[in-house]
C-alpha cells in the first residue's frame, strides 16, 4: 500500500480517526509520519525511552540496557534484581533506589534530560497545605527594604524569586 501523501513510499502508518460518526483511515510512509509529528514503530526504537522499552523484552544484558548495575547485583532487603525491574517496571522496596541509585540517575537523565525533579511536589489527600509562597508584592516590598538597608545579597535573592514568581525565568 502506498502512502496517501507522497504516492511514492510504501505506507507504514496506518491513522485510523473516528468523527462524528465518520472512519477516516490515512496511511503514510515513515517520512510523511515524521513531518505530521507521528511516530512509527521503527522511529521510536532510535529514542531513549524507545530503546529502553524495545529491551524489555529482549533478553538483553542488563548493564548494556542500565549501565551502572552489575547484573549480579540484587537489593539487599527484598532481593530485587535488575532483572526484575527490567522485566516489570518496578522497583521491589525503597531500599532499591539507594541500591541501584546510578543505574536510575542515568535512566532518568537519558529518558527525560535530568534525573532532579523540577515540577510541584506530591501531596497526599488530607495533608496540610505548604506555607504559602509570598506574594510578588510581598516580595517586591522585601526588596525596596534590602536596597535601603543595603543588604545586596538579600536584594539578590529577592530580585531572582520575584522574577520567577512573575514568570520571567
Amino acid at each position: 500500500m502506498r502512502c496517501d501523501q507522497c504516492h511514492e513510499r510504501d505506507a507504514v502508518v496506518h491513522l485510523t480517526q473516528i468523527a462524528e460518526d465518520q472512519v477516516v483511515t490515512v496511511h503514510l510512509c515513515e517520512r510523511c509520519a515524521a513531518e505530521k509529528g507521528v511516530e512509527s514503530a521503527a522511529s521510536l526504537g532510535k529514542t531513549p525511552v524507545g530503546a529502553f522499552l524495545a529491551s524489555m523484552g529482549k533478553g538483553l544484558d542488563p548493564a548494556a540496557v542500565l549501565p551502572g548495575i552489575t547484573p549480579g547485583g540484587a537489593c539487599p532487603t527484598c532481593h530485587a534484581t535488575l532483572t526484575d525491574f527490567r522485566e516489570s517496571g518496578r522497583l521491589g522496596c525503597s531500599d532499591c533506589y539507594r541500591t541501584f541509585e546510578g543505574a536510575l540517575r542515568d535512566l532518568l537523565r537519558r529518558l527525560h534530560g535530568s534525573s532532579r525533579h523540577l515540577g510541584e511536589r506530591y501531596q497526599p489527600p488530607g495533608e496540610a497545605a505548604p506555607a504559602a509562597l509570598p506574594t510578588s508584592d510581598q516580595l517586591r516590598e522585601q526588596l525596596r527594604l534590602a536596597v535601603e538597608t543595603e543588604n545586596f545579597e538579600l536584594a539578590a535573592e529577592l530580585r531572582d524569586r520575584l522574577r520567577v514568581a512573575e514568570g520571567g525565568v
